[in-house]
């Protein structure tokens, strides 16, 4: 875990509402890959992704594999 990077643009599900409870924050890193950090403590550690551990998480998501 790493802590953000300056100037990063953080973005949160639009399913995540209004409710700040459980959110997490994603980032288009510089060099490629995404960043996420806890959107409760947006100054406390972020994990790094590179484009293809993005992509199979993602993917993980979609078919339902962490069911």
């Amino acid at each position: 875990m790493d802590k953000s990077p300056p100037n990063l643009t953080w973005r949160k599900s639009t399913l995540s509402g209004t409710n700040n409870d459980n959110c997490i924050e994603v980032a288009d890193l510089p060099r490629g890959g995404q960043a996420v950090r806890d959107s409760k403590d947006p100054n406390g550690p972020m994990l790094n992704f590179t484009p293809g551990a993005w992509e199979a998480f993602i993917t993980s998501v979609k078919t339902n594999e962490f069911a």
